[in-house]
């Protein structure tokens, strides 16, 4: 424990120097170019914007990884629990630092605003250029998120016990107390830094560019807080090496937000293709589209994964509606499809009177309207008058939507495996589009891949059955080997895709997958081939699976 000494008058530039001071001596003066109540403002105030950054990288992180591979509840606890592990271990390693606090928490900075900088574009590039998250945690990218989560947690606990160290050198304070000012300033950061990620950085500067500017603004704050206000606990030497390493590390970050355009297009052109035409975020997630032109397939990617591919989109989504139309079907709600693909199909049948649209993203929306390629995919099908779309989330909807007022619903939705999807494939969602459909109303579901993910196939068809309702499975295969199209396939343009799609077809009374007599014929299927996908699903059946609910989901990510 610190050994007491009697206040400095107050006022004097003059603090109080324990056994932490650079001599080791009790007593020992340390003199500051400020007053004392001013050194322990700025001193807070260098916890308050080094809690916000490092809450910055934390998110950063979880967001880059969730976007990457998917199963934001899998990749939040992998990060989160190994860099609150790793910041125990931070915070014992920092107590051999304490004797040269000032010098250790300058390098502790600088070498935390590398890495945390660093770490999105780092992620970024070794995916793009690797493309494989596959295999255990010890191979591979999996195992540099995890590095980069164990560095920045290492740091940023040796933070608070050398911050503890320097604002009591200062002004001899109780520990309790001094405890108290730090822990106040540190939440408070990190309540801006939690606040300020999503609606500030991510939106206006984007993941790469937001974290290398997270960067330097730690840099400068850590560094300008120990050479201005502990520049006489350092040694000469100490102080040379600590600007060369801040400015060292901001000549890094600056470099790469320079260059972070032409990095960010290098690497989708590593992950798909040259022939990348249209790149945007929209407030929901990443939108972009290949081909399209020249008599090259379009398609369509949604936060990395194929949602849309020309060559089998045809297959996939004659599939998906046209079983479901065989009866009444004046009224049609399509879940999704913003692309307009399910709803053009809906069109082909001349009995739709009125088709809703229920869709999150309006950015997809626009783009499925207003792009030549897509718009000539979709053959203008958002832009028929009736046609009515709603920017909404779709199980945020269907609680106010009004009951038994919809022959056909049509749930064109991403793979349950999605962490953020599991709602809509859960007994409760599925409870919701009951009540909306109208007596002899049929419910069908794309319930992704039946061969590589047969367990959860059948839990939504165990989960349709909890929610009421009687339902036939069947199962198509797509065209192309490894390359298939429908929200079910593979994490990013360059993992493996699935190579079929399952489909739940759902009504209160017993469904029969058939083709409307007087409808029009699909290309791809035909009555024969629908009853030969039945019995093809029939013979994958997962027998006695819980049904997935909103408290407990049992799709796997």
């Amino acid at each position: 424990m610190i050994e007491p000494q009697a206040p400095a008058p107050p006022g004097s530039a003059q603090s109080w120097d324990g056994p932490g001071g650079p001599g080791g001596d009790a007593g020992s003066a340390l003199r500051l170019p400020v007053r004392q109540g001013t050194g322990r403002f700025l001193v807070l105030a260098g916890v308050f914007v080094c809690a916000a950054c490092g809450l910055v990288y934390e998110l950063e992180l979880v967001a880059l990884a969730t976007y990457l591979m998917g199963d934001s509840v899998a990749q939040t606890s992998v990060v989160l629990s190994v860099m609150v592990f790793a910041m125990g271990i931070g915070s014992l390693a920092a107590k051999r630092l304490r004797r040269h606090a000032a010098a250790g928490f300058g390098a502790v900075e600088a070498a935390l605003a590398l890495v945390g900088g660093c770490s999105a574009m780092a992620l970024y590039a070794v995916f793009a250029w690797t493309g494989d998250w596959g295999g255990v945690w010890a191979s591979g990218p999996r195992a540099l998120l995890v590095a980069f989560s164990l560095a920045t947690g290492l740091l940023i606990g040796a933070e608070v016990p050398l911050l503890m160290e320097l604002i009591q050198r200062i002004r001899r304070q109780d520990a309790g107390g001094a405890v108290a000012d730090l822990s106040a300033a540190d939440y408070v950061g990190a309540l801006v830094g939690g606040l300020a990620f999503p609606f500030l950085l991510l939106p206006l500067l984007g993941q790469l560019t937001g974290a290398l500017i997270t960067g330097a603004v730690n840099a400068v704050v850590g560094g300008a807080l120990v050479l201005g206000l502990f520049r006489q606990d350092l040694t000469r030497r100490a102080r040379r090496l600590l600007v060369t390493a801040n400015v060292c590390v901001l000549a890094v970050l600056a470099s790469a937000a320079v260059l972070v355009d032409d990095f960010e297009r290098a690497a989708r052109h590593a992950m798909y293709g040259s022939d990348v035409r249209v790149a945007l975020r929209t407030d929901v997630q990443e939108v972009l589209l290949t081909g399209g032109r020249d008599g090259r397939p379009l398609n369509l990617f949604l936060d990395g994964r194929l949602r849309v591919s020309g060559r089998d989109e045809l297959r996939y989504h004659e599939a998906l509606v046209h079983p479901a139309m065989h009866g009444p079907h004046a009224r049609v709600l399509v879940l999704g499809g913003g692309d307009g693909l399910a709803v053009r199909e809906v069109l082909r049948h001349t009995g739709a009177r009125r088709v809703d649209v229920v869709e999150i993203d309006a950015g997809v929306v626009r783009l499925a309207r207003r792009d030549p390629a897509l718009s000539a995919l979709n053959a203008h099908a958002l832009d028929d008058p009736r046609v009515r779309v709603t920017t909404a989330d779709a199980f945020d909807w269907l609680r106010g939507a009004p009951r038994a007022a919809y022959d056909v619903v049509v749930s064109d939705l991403p793979h349950p495996g999605i962490t953020a999807s599991t709602k809509l494939y859960s007994q409760e969602f599925y409870g919701l589009a009951r009540r909306v459909l109208a007596p002899g109303g049929r419910l069908v579901v794309h319930g992704g891949a039946v061969a590589t993910r047969p367990r959860d196939f059948w839990t939504v068809d165990s989960t349709l059955r909890a929610a009421g309702l009687r339902t036939a499975a069947y199962r198509v295969s797509g065209r192309r080997a490894g390359f298939a199209a429908g929200p079910d396939r593979g994490a990013t343009a360059t993992a493996h895709v699935h190579r079929d799609w399952g489909f739940v077809l759902a009504a209160r009374n017993v469904p029969e997958p058939r083709l409307d007599p007087a409808g029009p014929r699909p290309r791809t299927l035909t009555d024969a081939s629908l009853a030969a996908d039945v019995r093809a699903a029939e013979r994958t059946r997962v027998t006695g699976l819980p049904p997935s609910t909103l408290v407990h989901p049992r799709y796997t990510g």
